[in-house]
């Protein structure tokens, strides 16, 4: 590259710092909130993993475990250990780029948000004319796949292609609950950080609790689980993972001989043999909601077979 064009590039940077310096920034608390999840103490050991990585970054991270805001909020403070503008070890949270992270206007954090719908091949394309360039505002540029398991399956292999091209200034880093939900292929390429596992007898949040009551009361009675699901965007991809998710949980607790919830109190008459059979048929809804099979379809599906086990030949 010329020295002109070398000095026109960094002129342009220096422009677009200067640019940035002068946009409103966004309030400390407002934007620290942002990572408020990850800066907990049971998640010292993952952070301390983290800091330790960021000497040699893997192109690929993987973030599981955890509850979904603290993997979200941890795929943050990575990004800010970049691109924090003090010299400290650990990111001050509370400069002009911290905040810019943290409020998710930072133009070398890009956010491919599985959280509410899959992520589409489309995303993945759109991020091939960025690679190529040098980071805008920042050190590194971390692009963030929240909740990686919602790839759809072309989606998924073009970022396998992506990938193959590796480029020295920019990072990417996955979450998800279990690494098991990804393409292998896309795991075996990347470094896993798992975080604690949340406590099995931890209360649902209140949002799902309507839902656990309706389901139990389906597989007792077979009666109010369709009106439930029949109204109108009654249930998203998201919700009906975390439905899937709260019949594991309540397989998990009646095989440990936990009390657990309204739900796991109607499997007591099933044997060890069709727990785990129900078990499988949860992950299997987790997977056809990967596959991107409507989700009203799947927890339908789930419901029936839940109540033809605690009701055989009916």
């Amino acid at each position: 590259m010329s020295a002109a064009k070398e000095s026109r590039k960094e002129s342009r940077k220096a422009s677009l710092r200067k640019h940035a310096a002068e946009e409103t920034i966004p309030g400390v608390e407002e934007a620290r909130a942002a990572f408020a999840p990850a800066l907990s103490a049971h998640l010292a050991r993952p952070r301390a993993v983290l800091s330790a990585l960021s000497a040699e970054p893997p192109q690929l991270l993987h973030l599981e475990g955890g509850e979904m805001a603290e993997r979200m909020a941890l795929a943050l403070w990575w990004a800010a250990l970049f691109n924090c503008d003090s010299d400290g070890e650990q990111p001050c949270l509370a400069c002009p780029s911290c905040l810019r992270i943290g409020a998710g206007i930072h133009p070398d954090v890009i956010l491919l948000d599985g959280r509410k719908e899959s992520i589409k091949i489309a995303d993945v394309r759109a991020l091939r004319p960025v690679l190529g360039e040098k980071p805008r505002l920042g050190r590194r540029r971390v692009i963030v796949l929240a909740e990686a398991q919602s790839l759809g399956t072309e989606a998924a292999n073009s970022l396998l292609k992506v990938l193959e091209d590796p480029c020295p200034d920019t990072g990417f880093i996955f979450t998800a609950p279990q690494r098991e939900r990804l393409l292998p292929t896309l795991v075996s390429r990347g470094w896993v950080v798992t975080l604690p596992w949340p406590a099995a007898d931890r209360a649902l949040p209140a949002e799902l609790l309507p839902w656990e009551e309706a389901l139990a009361g389906f597989a007792r009675e077979g009666r109010g689980w369709f009106d439930r699901t029949a109204e109108r965007s009654a249930v998203d991809t998201p919700l009906a993972r975390q439905i899937a998710l709260l019949v594991e949980k309540a397989v998990a607790a009646r095989l440990a001989g936990r009390k657990g919830g309204a739900l796991s109190g109607v499997l007591r008459s099933l044997s060890d043999a069709e727990l785990l059979a129900l078990d499988e048929t949860a992950a299997g809804s987790q997977d056809a909601l990967q596959a991107q099979v409507n989700p009203l379809l799947v927890l339908d599906t789930l419901a029936v077979r839940l109540y033809s086990m605690l009701h055989p030949g009916q």
